[in-house]
């Protein structure tokens, strides 16, 4: 059984810096891809970032390269290192893995 726990996450002002990371119990994480999603209150989840068990990466057109994620197999994490924040980056940030969700993790970017 897939299990995700996500953190990270907190409130920081923008232009700061973040990142979360993903821990992945369960078998074949390095033989299986990875992504990160983000929902922000009365919005639709989407996607931020993908990256595949080779480690090719892909990104939403909003992340406009100051987003990184990043996988290490050796501690079955994922991570997403996040530069630049803006308020409109504000939302619940949740990993995805072999269609498993973890809980959540916030991250607020405020003054």
């Amino acid at each position: 059984q897939v299990q995700l726990v996500e953190s990270g996450g907190g409130l920081v002002q923008p232009g700061g810096s973040l990142r979360l990371s993903c821990a992945v119990s369960g078998r074949f994480f390095s033989s299986s891809a990875a992504s990160w999603y983000r929902q922000a209150p009365g919005k639709q989840r989407e996607m931020v970032a993908f990256i595949t068990s080779s480690g090719n990466t892909n990104y939403a057109n909003f992340v406009e390269g100051r987003f990184t994620i990043s996988r290490d197999n050796a501690k079955n994490t994922v991570y997403l290192q996040m530069n630049s924040l803006k308020p409109e980056d504000t939302a619940v940030y949740y990993c995805n893995h072999r269609a498993t969700w973890g809980q959540g993790t916030q991250v607020t970017v405020s003054s």
